[in-house]
């Protein structure tokens, strides 16, 4: 996997870097840094070798989603999102559906995102009752991202007569049982294209069903995505030491890589005990928060024009703290929050 790492650093140095701030500015990123990961092959990262992928370990997975967030996380992010596609279809027992779309899915002709977050409150905010040959869904998913830069979306409701989460595929586009979308405007990665759907029986046949699974299962499965999304806020953290290392901050840049590299061992020591997880990803966001404030404070009056990186890294620091996240990791992060005031 050296070859795919070394691509990820040419693409993040050569291509996501030198836009990032533009990206963040225009709120738009070029369809070139899809297709350029597309090309080089990071669109089936996570397809088992198998099944026709490239065979990537889990650790050089989290090492080249890291990479590419030291240069731009929101392209990063967005493209993250993917990988919950290539996955379930990957793991699906719907043997027409994986044929059919993980070969797409996997080269990245066909380009997807998530909304799952309408099962994770109790109760759910995002219902299935059984139609015909599938099921109705109705309800809201209030976190989207990628809106209008992607083909389909990995849906997932809660069947309340069954007690299971039933997933599939769903065409991303307004229509057809998508009610309603709502733009939100955020505070760092305003490229992700991020809304709030609105779901009025949406129709979900039985052909594009990925999984049905126990609720509690489903919630557990879940505890993998933690460990990812550190991914993003330990890319920020190598960005803003090697700034911090380029304006003479050099003592304090190896004292927080030092630290990053604790939490990070200690994270992956603890994937087999998911009790552990949460706080874990709770202390590498405000790890990230922490030492891209350290880059603002060093870098002084001028961090406060909009177009500095250091202002910027600070807001996409915040995303890390709340995106994703459960309320295990809510109650940890105001508790190092706490502690530290």
């Amino acid at each position: 996997m050296t070859d795919m790492l070394t691509k990820a650093a040419k693409i993040a140095d050569e291509l996501l870097l030198p836009a990032a701030a533009e990206v963040d500015r225009t709120g738009r990123i070029p369809a070139g840094h899809f297709e350029r990961l597309a090309e080089d092959g990071f669109y089936g990262l996570v397809a088992p070798a198998e099944l026709g992928g490239p065979g990537v370990e889990f650790g050089d997975f989290l090492r080249i989603i890291e990479i590419l967030a030291t240069a731009c996380l929101t392209t990063t992010f967005t493209w993250l999102q993917h990988h919950g596609v290539v996955m379930g279809l990957a793991m699906t027992p719907n043997e027409a559906l994986r044929e059919r779309y993980l070969p797409k899915a996997a080269s990245g002709e066909l380009r997807g995102g998530g909304a799952f977050s309408g099962v994770l409150p109790d109760p759910p905010r995002v219902r299935a009752v059984r139609s015909g040959d599938g099921w109705s869904i109705t309800g809201q998913v209030p976190f989207v991202s990628g809106w209008g830069l992607v083909d389909v979306l990995h849906v997932s409701a809660f069947d309340e007569s069954t007690g299971e989460v039933v997933s599939g595929l769903i065409d991303a586009h307004e229509g057809d049982g998508i009610a309603a979308v709502h733009p939100l405007t955020l505070v760092a990665a305003q490229a992700s294209n991020t809304v709030r759907l609105e779901f009025r029986d949406l129709h979900l046949p039985d052909d594009r069903v990925t999984t049905r699974a126990d609720r509690r299962e489903y919630v557990a499965g879940l505890a993998l995505g933690l460990r990812v999304d550190c991914s993003l806020a330990f890319g920020l953290i190598a960005r803003a030491t090697t700034q911090l290392e380029a304006i003479g901050c050099g003592e304090l840049a190896e004292s927080f890589r030092a630290e990053a590299a604790g939490v990070r061992d200690r994270f992956d020591a603890a994937m087999a005990e998911p009790a552990r997880l949460p706080a874990l990803r709770a202390a590498c966001s405000e790890l990230a928060h922490r030492v891209c404030t350290a880059y603002v404070v060093a870098a002084g009056g001028p961090s406060l024009v909009t177009a500095h990186e250091a202002q910027r890294l600070a807001r996409e620091s915040l995303f890390t703290l709340v995106v994703a996240s459960r309320p295990e990791v809510k109650a940890a992060l105001l508790g190092l929050l706490e502690g530290a005031a």
